[in-house]
């Protein structure tokens, strides 16, 4: 069940319209990237980025659906652009179990149609006049993506055990995203600036939490819940905090070690290193940090927000604590 379904009642109506704005703003007269934009929308997504928008921004009394709206397509227009050249980088076939674009169009309509995504992103912002503090931000969120990205490549199937990198990886590709989304929403609704810090702030250990979780995901669960086969991660050599606390702990460590810096790993390989991971303390671990990410979210959330938005924000923790896919 999609995240719009199952949490946020308040902003249901919200994310009705934006899937509506989305599908109107890949509309071009280059028929392909109306096609891969349609595909990109249609394959789903939990919509979170623009929901943790919408709240934040609903948090005024004085909340303009009209006004936010360009600024919420405009960060999933970021965030589908950025998966679209994850998955050309990754060599993805597929993602949530829908084939991706590089899959059906090539390498080369894939970047161009993401690029297309980005360019129209920040078309929607300047049109709409959200000023600087708005550009500036989602200027420095693609910087981020692409460094939290150059990060990770210079570290593959190398079993780089810094953690301080791992962090300040998750960090750029996905915590800064959320916690950018939730301070935009609230100061284009013009709230005091310290809530608008603590909704950053919310949506900092929101986003390290989620990241958390996906790394637990991809070594926890299977390719028809995940929608990506399980072990990804170590396939391509990209070592996640189980990983790493395996790494560190295991007494089958230099077995795990030849295994993951191996470019040519076997299914047999990638089985043999998950079980070896399983078997260490590393998911009871990196599930401890995730509660310590989200008691930072749940208390610093503004007293003076409303209770249906503080509700919702909670629900959303509660959901990353828990989530299957």
């Amino acid at each position: 069940m999609e995240l719009a379904n199952k949490l946020f009642e308040i902003i249901k109506s919200d994310l009705a319209e934006l899937e509506t704005a989305l599908h109107e703003s890949v509309v071009s007269p280059v028929a392909t990237i109306t096609e891969i934009g349609n595909h990109l929308i249609k394959a789903g997504g939990k919509r979170l980025r623009p929901a943790m928008f919408f709240l934040a921004a609903r948090c005024s009394e004085n909340f303009d659906l009209k006004r936010v709206m360009p600024l919420a397509v405009a960060l999933e227009l970021i965030h589908m652009a950025s998966l679209v050249h994850d998955d050309v980088l990754d060599s993805a076939a597929t993602r949530r179990g829908e084939a991706t674009a590089n899959a059906k169009w090539g390498n080369q309509l894939a970047i161009l149609a993401g690029d297309y995504l980005f360019a129209k992103a920040f078309v929607l912002v300047t049109e709409n006049g959200y000023g600087e503090r708005v550009n500036n931000q989602l200027s420095r969120l693609l910087a981020d993506l692409s460094a939290g990205e150059l990060i990770q490549n210079k570290e593959i199937y190398k079993a780089s055990c810094d953690t301080e990198e791992y962090y300040e990886r998750i960090a750029m590709k996905t915590a800064n995203f959320l916690a950018i989304s939730c301070q935009l929403g609230a100061h284009v609704m013009g709230l005091p600036e310290k809530d608008v810090q603590a909704l950053y702030d919310y949506g900092y250990s929101v986003g390290m939490a989620f990241q958390l979780t996906d790394d637990l995901l991809d070594l926890t669960g299977d390719s028809k819940t995940i929608g990506k086969p399980a072990g990804n991660d170590i396939l391509q050599g990209i070592i996640t905090l189980p990983a790493i606390r395996a790494l560190e702990t295991s007494p089958d460590k230099d077995e795990l070690l030849s295994i993951v810096t191996n470019r040519d790993m076997t299914k047999e390989d990638l089985s043999r290193a998950l079980e070896i991971v399983r078997a260490t303390d590393g998911i009871d671990f990196t599930k401890n940090k995730v509660e310590e990410y989200l008691d930072r979210a749940r208390n610093v959330l503004p007293e003076s927000i409303p209770e249906d938005v503080r509700a919702a924000y909670m629900m959303a923790a509660d959901f990353i604590a828990g989530r299957e896919f």
